[in-house]
């Protein structure tokens, strides 16, 4: 089999990539395992924060789950002295800061029309082609490969990109509740001096819970029954949305920092986790794939006639466009997390001060709104 272009890995970077590079000979090299979309009284428990940017980007390739989707037209975010940062859409003149959709949904409209060559085994880089050595023994020679294969990503170790990889001493517990109170569209997270917890809405009165916390207290909330686990995470968010009652089990995922050294390699580009894990306290990780699909979409479909999409010229202008935007969220999410993690009466007071601060300037907070919206 010959391609242009072979898309290693099917989750959203390399689903959304494969439906926008459009005008070449593709392959995407994944197994055919299709998330179900949730049912429609239920929940998927991982859900994404999308950034309109994105969410028009999507519905330009027909693989936005309008129904799944629900806005985001303000956020209350509480520190942990009193400090208080609220973003309202109305008044800063947008639509929404943001849509929240669930794993499922996203990931169903992503791969519907999409077909599947199978399982990576191997992969050797040649000076004009690679050649990709599928499970069962079939070959594929492309032109270009795409690793979109995770933060344990094959393609990235085969093409010898070396990365900085740690582990994040915290892990997340995700799970869907039924609230008292409706949310009317606002996102909640209050940071506890460490620990980070959110509240995001979903479709009628649910939200979704992401709590990042340390491992002992994960293990607790895991441990709780549903009328436990209700009462706590109710008194954490101050009641904001009254009783709660859960709707889907908690579940809980690792957290870590990964940051590829480089982007590109002869034949090689990387996007999505291969590239850059970032902690979810900002709800980046996934709008940060999605743009590097974007951005690596763009930049193929503009090259002159006849030039390789493989070109080492065009892998670089890949790699400059998504370098600074990257490398700005994976410090300012991880300073936040290591300033809201700080145990120093100091950064107590310059964290919260820092809140109220931006909270006073309507020109700071509309700007922060808007360079999110991308």
């Amino acid at each position: 089999m010959e391609a242009d272009l072979a898309i290693v890995g099917a989750g959203l970077a390399g689903a959304a990539l494969a439906r926008a590079a459009r005008g070449l000979r593709l392959a995407l090299v994944a197994e055919e395992a299709v998330a179900p979309a949730p049912a429609a009284q239920g929940f998927d428990s991982r859900v994404y924060a999308i950034t309109p940017g994105n969410a028009a980007f999507l519905e330009s390739l027909g693989a936005w789950p309008a129904a799944r989707a629900t806005p985001v037209r303000a956020m209350r975010v509480s520190g942990d002295a009193g400090a208080a940062l609220e973003l309202d859409a109305y008044r800063a003149g947008v639509g929404e800061l943001a849509w929240i959709v669930e794993d499922g949904a996203l990931q169903t409209a992503l791969r519907g029309p999409l077909e599947f060559a199978g399982r990576l085994e191997g992969l050797a880089i040649d000076t004009d082609r690679a050649r990709l050595l599928l499970r069962g023994g079939r070959t594929l020679e492309a032109r270009l490969v795409v690793g979109a294969d995770g933060a344990q990503s094959l393609v990235r170790a085969q093409a010898g990109i070396g990365c900085d990889d740690a582990a994040y001493p915290q892990r997340a517990v995700v799970a869907n509740f039924a609230c008292e109170r409706a949310h009317r569209g606002t996102a909640y997270q209050w940071f506890q001096g460490g620990p980070v917890l959110a509240l995001l809405p979903l479709p009628g009165n649910h939200v979704s819970m992401v709590w990042s916390t340390a491992a002992d207290e994960c293990a607790r909330l895991l441990a709780l029954d549903a009328e436990a686990l209700c009462r706590t995470v109710a008194d954490a968010s101050g009641h904001v949305l009254g009783e709660l009652g859960l709707v889907t089990p908690a579940r809980a995922f690792a957290l870590r920092r990964l940051a590829a050294r480089r982007t590109v390699a002869p034949r090689v580009a990387l996007v999505g986790d291969a590239a850059h894990v970032v902690h979810p306290l900002a709800g980046q990780g996934a709008n940060l794939g999605l743009q590097d699909a974007r951005v690596l979409a763009a930049v193929l479909a503009a090259r002159e006639p006849g030039r390789d999409p493989g070109d080492a010229r065009l892998l670089r202008r890949y790699a400059r466009a998504r370098a600074g935007e990257v490398a700005a969220m994976d410090a300012t999410v991880h300073g936040l997390y290591r300033l809201f993690g700080a145990q120093a009466r100091s950064c107590a007071f310059l964290r919260n001060a820092g809140l109220n601060l931006t909270d006073r300037l309507p020109v700071i907070k509309n700007l922060l709104i808007r360079q999110a919206m991308a």
